[in-house]
């Protein structure tokens, strides 16, 4: 249940964001989900790839800063309070989420990167009240 995430650090400049994807394009790796976020002197882009410990070796070649860390993946229905109603449940069993970013492959069904504070708990919470998680593998695949 728990998915690595790659986060790679990047100036904000012209380019470098090509460059990562370039990377991934050149070493077969595909990027499943991405987020980025920025400051007016760098960036964070958060990606869940097919292979994150090559694509980690392959961005610490290419000097990026870069660190994988832990994440949970929730499915859930692709309808108006679906993501309430998770962020409630975990809320109310004082999970805390540091962030999160979500996309859509259909109109069915939305998945959404946590990355919680406690995440064995987090998943323990989720599993509790049958909310479904998405496994490494299905992620990778998408």
């Amino acid at each position: 249940m728990i998915i690595k995430q790659l986060a790679v650090f990047l100036e904000n400049k012209g380019g470098r964001l090509n460059e990562v994807s370039q990377l991934m394009s050149d070493a077969g790796i595909n990027m499943s989900a991405f987020s980025v976020a920025d400051t007016s002197e760098f960036g964070i882009l958060r990606m869940i790839v097919s292979d994150p410990d090559r694509a980690y070796q392959v961005l610490k070649e290419a000097s990026f800063s870069v660190n994988l860390t832990e994440v949970v993946c929730l499915s859930s229905p692709n309808v108006p309070g679906a993501l309430a109603k998770a962020l409630n449940i975990l809320s109310s069993e004082e999970v805390f989420i540091e962030y999160l970013y979500a996309f859509s492959m259909d109109k069915q069904s939305a998945n959404i990167v946590l990355k919680p504070a406690n995440i064995e708990k987090c998943i323990k919470v989720l599993q509790d009240h049958q909310m479904e998680l998405v496994r490494a593998s299905d992620l990778y695949k998408l």
